[in-house]
């Protein structure tokens, strides 16, 4: 029974899209014991919310998926545009002040982080739970003039949800502590003071604690690269030179070439969401090739296969370093690592030429690191065909493959060297090096670009 006596005064917009359980479904059966998804979600928000409708693109099936007949179905307009085209219509046909964005498959519906927030929706326009794995848009509060911003998103061509958040005033709440942790659309936030979190009727009422984790502890967060619009790839990185990150990537990835044709870099940092825009063309295939990349070193770091590797331009040149000097370049590197030195769990990496120490960048992951770098000399106009690429991380072959693209000639590291890596740089006609530390170093692919003073030499 939808009374607001005992229901929160919010309009549930279960966003359905056009794909639907049926009964008698095997994977239904098993998981929902014979009953759908979505039949199972509004049940739960009935009892917890106001109003309760669906929006679809297909609005003649949800009642052959098991939805009450007493449950509105509203048409997203037939645009097919995804979840932000969905709670746009939701927001522009809400009985209510506010619309809990819902998607059909949620089932269960924790009530707790519901009056959360419920109780942390002051002077916000979006109140959205955020987790360890990011924010969740997708179960979040939504006030109803957040439409005019969805529309404009959706007008360029975008479509997803968290690509609005920039232009409103958004609270996040923390899904484990329920407490707010951020209103936006500043950085940081100090918890607001007074009673926010006001008892919803004889229900108990939310302790309102801010859940930060402080210090020496390595930040990673998923970062979504956007290329004219075209979503790229995402990757968990630490939230930092974002725009390095981005472009970096792209060109390591052959998709930016002409530095005279990028028109900007952006990135909405809190969101996670980097922006660069260029007259080059994103191919037609990257619609559908999206990766989702992790910190570590797993596959997906790279659009490009070992075979592809091996058939690029070999690095050429007369660059020659003294031994001497990639040791006081790694000893640099390691000086001005900040971000390691305070957790201990970063990765780190400089370019030197022309005898010095240019740019030092660090994160969660080795490849990110080396992306920051190579985009900040990208857009900052530095040659690298006679640099140095230095690394605290393992040289493995995504590493060597982001170098000859560079057209770096010698990659050396503190860490190890695998053998793909140094078979790859072998041929590409790249230096590559580990163990670079303690006065000592392993040379694997041409020597003959490091010098060593024969003072310096072993007796």
């Amino acid at each position: 029974m939808n009374t607001r006596d005992t229901t929160i005064p919010v309009t549930a917009a279960v966003l359905a899209g056009g794909r639907f359980a049926r009964p008698g479904d095997e994977k239904v059966d098993l998981t929902c014991g014979g009953r759908t998804l979505l039949a199972r979600t509004i049940e739960a928000l009935r009892g917890l919310c106001a109003h309760v409708v669906i929006v679809t693109n297909r609005t003649d099936e949800p009642r052959a998926a098991g939805v009450p007949d007493d449950v509105p179905v509203l048409s997203d307009g037939d645009h097919h545009q995804g979840p932000l085209g969905e709670l746009a219509a939701a927001l522009e046909q809400s009985e209510d002040e506010w619309v809990l964005a819902v998607t059909g498959d949620r089932a269960e519906i924790d009530p707790a982080l519901l009056r959360a927030l419920w109780a942390g929706r002051d002077g916000a326009q979006v109140v959205v739970p955020v987790t360890d794995q990011g924010l969740e848009p997708l179960f979040a509060l939504y006030r109803r003039d957040c439409a005019a911003a969805a529309r404009q998103v959706l007008a360029t061509g975008r479509r997803r949800v968290v690509a609005m958040y920039a232009d409103l005033d958004v609270i996040e709440v923390s899904a484990d502590g329920l407490g707010i942790v951020s209103h936006g659309p500043a950085e940081t936030a100090d918890v607001p003071s007074g009673d926010i979190a006001a008892p919803l009727d004889d229900s108990p009422a939310v302790v309102v604690a801010t859940t930060r984790h402080e210090g020496r502890m390595p930040v990673e967060r998923p970062i979504t690269i956007y290329m004219n619009d075209v979503e790229v790839a995402t990757t968990q990185a630490t939230p930092e030179d974002l725009e390095e990150l981005a472009t970096g990537f792209l060109v390591s990835e052959g998709l930016l070439t002409r530095r005279d044709l990028l028109r900007s870099a952006s990135s909405d940092r809190k969101r996670g969401l980097v922006y660069v825009e260029t007259d080059e063309e994103v191919p037609d295939e990257l619609t559908y090739r999206r990766r989702y990349i992790t910190s570590g070193c797993g596959k997906g770091i790279t659009f490009s296969s070992v075979g592809h590797a091996k058939d690029l331009a070999k690095v050429v040149g007369d660059l020659t370093v003294e031994a001497r000097d990639i040791q006081r370049w790694m000893r640099e590197m390691n000086q001005r690592s900040d971000k390691y030195q305070d957790t201990g769990g970063m990765q780190g990496c400089a370019l030197a030429r022309d005898g010095e120490v240019v740019f030092v960048r660090e994160d969660v992951g080795r490849h990110n690191a080396v992306d920051k770098l190579l985009g900040r000399a990208w857009l900052d106009r530095v040659r690298t065909e006679d640099a140095v690429l230095l690394s605290t991380g393992r040289i493995s072959y995504e590493m060597a493959v982001k170098a000859a693209k560079a057209r770096i000639p010698i990659v050396v590291s503190k860490s190890a060297v695998t053998d793909l890596a140094a078979e790859i740089a072998g041929e590409l006609g790249i230096t590559v090096a580990g163990y670079a530390r303690g006065g000592t170093m392993s040379i694997y692919t041409h020597p003959h670009r490091v010098r060593q003073d024969p003072e310096d030499a072993d007796s």
